[in-house]
């Protein structure tokens, strides 16, 4: 499975003992793997500024996840046709996101526990606002790159009625630069070309003879020449149209054909040298904003753990992965069971209408009594 629970223990030697009675139950029954969840002590400061940052980093933590699904969605869309290839650019460090989780340690060297929380917090806000705005601007550039490729593209598809003919076309199919004659180019239905090759002739007056040449085919139909002079023009469209053969209205420019070419390679010779360090920069800013949010997660943890245990510091982080679905219901009862004592303490506190416990609600289906945070790593589903 691609989730995992964050839990919280007090740190006393009776929890302790209910944390190994967890596990034990927990291995016996296969319900999960479970490992320690390492996370260092913060200068603590106030109740009050913790009560503050509990609120900032629920905050915080929905929208770093936020923002790496944008950002995996985006590489699934930067890869397009190597979409199996999406996981192994997925990584934290250079490693699957699972080992990172379970080899958890804190980054002194980029988030220091010597300065306030505040600080901390701070420093990882600015971090994925950065990446935020980076990721707007980088990926807008190339979708609209994307985009406008794609519409040319477009042209290039469909049946003879609607797409592009400026890839189809040459300038040896036309009579040019004539002030008397001129190519049209019709679309004859399939079963109708020998009756076509018989009657385009006849159609109206001063049809070139033997001027027709298939030059395209689609599914239903194929494009044929034929050169008059341009005064019968109306009439031959006119019979034409009786005849259930379709005039394409299509004069040959040179210089617009050129364009389109040039516009399209353009587009292909952009969009390839967009790619590769586009796909970088996603590879290195969704490593560092995952790690960031497995950082703001052990952050909730700490928080969370001072304002439901108390002070001084002591409480027991553990990583719990539930093998498979169908054992979660069964993974949290044995945790309820384990940690039950844990309820006293909290009923307790709930009477008193002043002492505000985050985490803590009063629907038994939303309370849990330890402290608990869910990691989804199901970043495309």
């Amino acid at each position: 499975m691609s989730e995992f629970w964050l839990i919280s223990a007090p740190g006393d030697k009776e929890n302790l003992q209910a944390l190994e009675r967890m596990n034990t139950v927990t291995s016996k029954s296969n319900l999960s793997y479970n490992t320690k969840f390492v996370i260092p002590d913060f200068k603590v400061g106030t109740l009050d500024s913790l009560v503050g940052l509990s609120d900032e980093l629920g905050k915080l933590d929905s929208f770093a996840e936020s923002l790496i699904k944008r950002m995996a969605q985006s590489v699934l869309e930067v890869l397009e046709d190597s979409k199996g290839k999406v996981q192994e650019n997925l990584l934290a460090n250079g490693v699957d996101l699972t080992s990172f989780v379970t080899h958890f340690e804190w980054d002194m060297a980029k988030y220091p526990v010597k300065q306030p929380l505040v600080g901390v917090v701070d420093t990882l806000a600015k971090q994925l606002a950065q990446i935020e705005t980076d990721l707007k601007s980088r990926t807008a550039a190339y979708n609209t790159l994307k985009t406008t490729l794609e519409n040319l593209e477009k042209k290039s598809m469909g049946n003879l009625f609607t797409r592009t003919l400026s890839d189809i076309v040459s300038k040896e199919d036309f009579v040019l630069d004539s002030e008397y004659l001129i190519t049209l180019l019709v679309i004859v239905p399939k079963p109708s070309y020998m009756q076509w090759q018989k009657t385009y002739e006849s159609l109206s007056d001063m049809v070139v003879p033997r001027s027709t040449k298939l030059i395209a085919e689609d599914g239903e139909g194929g494009l044929f020449t034929v050169t008059l002079f341009r005064k019968v023009i109306d009439d031959f469209k006119i019979k034409a149209k009786e005849n259930k053969f379709t005039v394409r209205e299509f004069y040959y420019d040179e210089n617009e054909i050129k364009r389109e070419r040039d516009e399209m390679t353009r587009l292909l010779s952009d969009k390839k040298q967009q790619y590769g360090p586009l796909l970088r920069w996603l590879k290195v800013n969704f490593s560092e904003a995952f790690i960031a949010w497995i950082h703001i997660k052990a952050l909730r943890v700490f928080v969370e753990s001072v304002l439901r245990y108390g002070l001084p510091v002591n409480f027991q982080a553990v990583l719990l992965q539930p093998h498979k679905k169908s054992a979660t219901k069964r993974l949290r009862e044995v945790l309820n069971s384990v940690f039950r004592h844990l309820d006293q303490v909290a009923a307790a506190s709930l009477l008193d209408a002043s002492v505000e416990i985050p985490g803590l609600q009063l629907s038994n289906q939303d309370y849990f009594p330890y402290v608990y945070f869910h990691i989804d790593l199901g970043l495309l589903d």
